[in-house]
């Protein structure tokens, strides 16, 4: 991962440091987050969660009727 450095005025670098503390993150994850969809790092991975669950939903594979109790799964007796 490589670092960025960026210049910004202190009064909004300050706001936004308190809003991201608000929202239970920090300045350089929202960074990272709007760089990413910039880039479009996010449609790439949301593709890929999207074919998963594409191939998920033609896989044949079943498990069948079985159903299994804690204790079966865990061989307690």
């Amino acid at each position: 991962m490589s670092n960025l450095t960026i210049s910004v005025d202190d009064e909004v670098l300050k706001r936004a440091r308190i809003r991201a503390l608000e929202q239970g993150s920090s300045v350089n994850a929202v960074l990272r987050e709007l760089l990413e969809a910039y880039a479009g790092v996010g449609s790439v991975q949301t593709a890929a969660a999207g074919d998963l669950i594409a191939q998920s939903l033609r896989a044949t594979s079943r498990r069948g009727d079985r159903t299994w109790s804690r204790d079966d799964l865990h061989e307690r007796r």
